[in-house]
């Protein structure tokens, strides 16, 4: 029986990377055994290497490199890691993926718009989980924050390996942010993803530990039932 695939999903700036790694540790917590995967790798494959260029401006500025261009270096990173996916999934009872294929649609797609972008959809779709094999998750945890806050976490970041500037060409576009979150929450309603605010009622970032809360409440029942 394979583990739990599960990924954590959420606009730039939105906790990601945190919650990910909170959930691997309530997990372990539990007794329960766990792989974590980040994507895109960075490391030093042929496709992370690309999208540091791109993410970095080197191939043009966001409107001028194609979304089924950049898309394919984002697939293409996953499939490189997919052997060792599919391996984590026959060892432990749960993977963990910081950004999983729905960031691709979503950052990608948001260069597009109406039936444009419901074709990028398709058409993605049909290459990482139909071409490439890659596993679907069981369950999607959006991580759902208005751009206007997220814009404000990313300002808080510290420095990353894959890019010399403040904020990559995806972060310092607002338009972009706004339209990123619009593809995630059309597809979570779509696909009956989890959605977990992460912005409070004023506006302001809610509890790490609240939001960690909600995330394995909505993990651990697809534990319990895999056992």
């Amino acid at each position: 029986m394979t583990g739990v695939l599960l990924a954590i999903e959420g606009i730039d700036g939105s906790g990601k990377g945190t919650q990910a790694a909170r959930l691997a540790g309530a997990a372990r917590a539990a007794g329960r055994s766990v792989a974590s995967f980040s994507f895109p790798r960075y490391d030093d494959n042929p496709f992370s290497r690309a999208i540091g260029a791109y993410l970095n401006g080197e191939l043009g500025a966001l409107d001028e490199v194609h979304p089924q261009l950049s898309a394919l270096l984002y697939a293409c990173d996953r499939l490189h890691a997919r052997p060792e996916l599919l391996a984590a999934l026959e060892a432990t009872e749960l993977v963990v993926c910081d950004r999983y294929v729905a960031s691709n649609l979503a950052h990608q797609g948001a260069k597009l718009e109406g039936e444009e972008r419901e074709r990028f959809v398709e058409w993605l779709e049909e290459v990482e989980f139909g071409e490439f094999a890659l596993p679907r998750p069981d369950l999607v945890v959006l991580l759902d924050a208005p751009a206007t806050l997220a814009r404000e976490l990313v300002g808080r970041k510290g420095a990353r390996a894959y890019t010399t500037l403040e904020a990559d060409i995806h972060e310092r576009d607002t338009e972009h942010g706004d339209a990123s979150r619009e593809i995630y929450l059309e597809l979570a309603r779509r696909e009956g993803w989890r959605v977990v605010a992460a912005a409070d009622e004023h506006g302001g970032p809610r509890g790490v530990d609240a939001i960690a809360a909600e995330v394995w409440a909505a993990v651990e029942p697809l534990l319990e039932r895999r056992a």
